[in-house]
């Protein structure tokens, strides 16, 4: 059976109303798409791609957050 990973995620929506999605444990994987879902999608396919690369198999092997969170802050 397949291990499953818990990966973090960031999503936004950009000036031109696309959903810009990143996954940042691995480096230059972001994607976009008209919908979440759509986004969503497109990043499986960036990290998939990542995957093919022994660095980022390595990078997915060893990540082991002990707590994900993310915050944003006002500031003028």
């Amino acid at each position: 059976m397949k291990k499953t990973h818990q990966l973090p995620i960031i999503i936004e929506k950009d000036e031109d109303g696309f959903y810009v999605v990143e996954c940042p444990i691995f480096s230059g994987c972001y994607s976009q798409g008209n919908t979440i879902d759509e986004a969503l999608k497109n990043i499986r396919e960036v990290i998939d791609l990542c995957l093919e690369e022994k660095e980022n198999r390595a990078i997915l092997k060893n990540f082991r957050p002990q707590e994900i969170s993310f915050h944003t802050l006002s500031y003028a």
